[in-house]
């Protein structure tokens, strides 16, 4: 009979692609996920690694039998999950993942609806960022996450999990403002302009060609978030679509200091609509562009049924800020 934890450790390898990356994801010794892996190798009857100098290449067997463990996990998951529905009540640890800007605006307000009709239920919440809460999920570490897409960095689909749709967001240019009278109306919390010295005042719909936007801002310097993120990719892949590569000469993850920055004359930045929510600077422009970022729930396969995990979903749907609220449409 095939083990569980062993099956476990073969996917987390065919993702990883070394022992060490395995071992270090989930706090075993290289020498023991080798050991491991050699007995379930025995269990099997036939090769399923293939090594090539420090990485591990799967069998086509191996490859085969990853796919059934990816299987078998899910219905562990809906296993658990039939067994907490019959529990009466929800009680224990649920570990959440959620990036800066969620974890802020978000996130407090459904840990109170959450606490309201789960008082028994402990929430623990770490700020996880998007590129990396696949492989927490799988190894065990969250039971639930919220992760992002933006266009132009779009997220490919992870073997093992599922995701449901959250809400969608703007995008904005912020650039220093150079003065001048106010936008055209009342928007998000968020000052509003186009182009250079975008002028304080409130946030309109999307505004000129998103390309001529960013090209006015060529030659200046950028700010984006830290190198690995899908924040950062975001910037430089939209920058590179209108035609150049941004001049970073700052990497900040969060957004209040990103724009404190910009209100110092240090660089350009594109920020997320909960980013400059509440912002009231005058020395801030910003200028609406076509871009979105979408945010999902996400959850090992099998887990959406999962009392906890639905609950933390309908509580943070319920949290939602007026402007987010409506936005799931089209996701």
């Amino acid at each position: 009979m095939l083990d569980v934890r062993r099956l476990r450790l073969l996917r987390e390898l065919a993702r990883r692609g070394t022992i060490a990356a395995v071992a270090e994801a989930l706090s075993f010794s290289p020498s023991a996920v080798s050991q491991q892996l050699g007995v379930l190798e025995r269990e099997a009857g036939l090769p399923l690694l293939e090594r090539t100098g420090r990485r591990v290449r799967l069998t086509p067997a191996g490859q085969n039998l990853v796919r059934h463990a990816e299987a078998v996990l899910e219905r562990l998951e809906q296993a658990d999950a039939d067994l907490a529905e019959a529990r009466s009540g929800l009680a224990g640890a649920l570990r959440i993942g959620a990036f800066p800007t969620a974890t802020r605006a978000i996130v407090p307000a459904a840990l109170v609806i959450l606490a309201r009709r789960h008082p028994a239920l402990e929430p623990m919440v770490s700020e996880t960022d998007p590129a990396a809460v696949a492989h927490a999920l799988r190894a065990g570490d969250l039971d639930v996450a919220l992760v992002h897409e933006y266009d132009f960095v779009p997220t490919p689909e992870e073997p093992g999990l599922a995701t449901e749709p959250l809400y969608r967001e703007a995008m904005y240019l912020a650039a220093p403002a150079t003065g001048g009278g106010p936008g055209p109306g009342p928007g998000p919390g968020a000052g509003a302009g186009a182009g250079p010295g975008a002028q304080p005042g409130a946030v309109p719909g999307p505004g000129p060609d998103q390309g001529a936007v960013l090209r006015t801002y060529a030659d200046a310097p950028w700010i984006t978030a830290t190198p690995g993120t899908l924040c950062r990719a975001m910037a430089v892949r939209a920058c590179q679509a209108a035609g150049f590569t941004p001049r970073v000469r700052h990497q900040v993850d969060e957004f209040a200091t990103v724009l404190a920055l910009v209100a110092a004359g240090q660089g350009v930045a594109v920020v997320p609509q909960l980013g400059v929510a509440g912002h009231a600077d005058p020395a801030v422009g910003l200028t609406r562009l076509l871009m979105e970022r979408r945010t999902k729930v996400a959850f090992r396969s099998g887990a959406a049924a999962h009392p906890a995990v639905a609950a933390f979903g309908a509580a943070l749907r319920e949290a939602l800020p007026p402007e987010l609220a409506g936005s799931r449409a089209g996701m």
